[in-house]
């Protein structure tokens, strides 16, 4: 791995911990208020101040930090696992299975991701549970996001299926769904592991765009996506508000760098 690569990584492992560590530790909660001092300018006691409600912005930050780094992860690992599934299935058996599933493949990518990102979780209820809601909103990312990873998955299975190993694992009696698991895709482990690394960040920026606009997780579980919700009105902007900004770009550039450069089987 290149050094920018690894720097990438250790920035992306320290972010993660640090909201881990902090919400562990928990001395100060990302949802307490302190109504003396709503809208409090960065001090010692809050770095990046507090909001409108008294809430201290640097605890809700690294709260977001966790929940849409992990939840964001988790959701391009059920994604790349749904692509494998799909697209392993229609590269290595074909015929109508392949037909189907890239037809399905060409309608989800030939529309407008945010759209119907967007059309999609309008329509599900707005007034759930907080939790409820996070589930929803990674739960639907995975659901429309596994056509791209799909499409690479099912052109890497498709090249294996004739290889070697393969052809003499059928000889020896394996059965066409063993050979699929068993040695096709572990071959395409380079091919999965990158595009779990490309998809962590488009989910994050989607996230963010659906939190923009109210449609993500409710209080009181902040991700960056609501607390961009600030920026909506430019008459009040603060330079601490950008912080979850700058926490976006720095993750986003972080996960391209450290995106695997191997040479792909397909």
């Amino acid at each position: 791995m290149t050094r920018p690569g690894l720097t990438a990584i250790l920035v992306l492992s320290a972010l993660f911990l640090t909201a881990i560590g902090s919400a562990w530790k928990g001395t100060t909660s990302q949802s307490r208020q302190f109504r003396e001092l709503p809208g409090a300018r960065p001090s010692h006691q809050f770095p990046l101040g507090t909001d409108d409600l008294g809430r201290d912005r640097l605890a809700r930050l690294l709260f977001a930090t966790g929940i849409s780094l992990g939840l964001a992860t988790a959701a391009a690992l059920v994604a790349t696992l749904l692509a494998a599934i799909a697209g392993g299935a229609a590269g290595y058996f074909g015929g109508w299975w392949d037909k189907c599933t890239v037809q399905v493949i060409d309608l989800l990518l030939s529309l407008p991701w945010f759209f119907l990102l967007l059309a999609a979780r309008a329509v599900l209820p707005l007034n759930a549970p907080p939790l409820a809601s996070l589930v929803l909103t990674y739960g639907l990312l995975s659901a429309l996001g596994w056509a791209g990873p799909a499409r690479v998955v099912r052109a890497g299975t498709r090249r294996l299926r004739d290889s070697e190993f393969a052809l003499q694992a059928g000889a020896q009696g394996c059965g066409p769904l063993r050979i699929l698991w068993r040695h096709v895709i572990p071959n395409l482990k380079p091919v999965l592991l990158a595009q779990i690394w490309t998809t962590v960040p488009v989910f994050i920026l989607s996230e963010a765009n659906l939190g923009l606009l109210g449609l993500s997780a409710g209080e009181p579980y902040p991700t960056w996506g609501n607390l961009l919700r600030e920026l909506q009105n430019p008459f009040s902007i603060r330079l601490e508000a950008f912080a979850p900004l700058a926490v976006i770009l720095i993750t986003v550039a972080c996960f391209k760098l450290a995106t695997p450069r191997e040479e792909l089987p397909i």
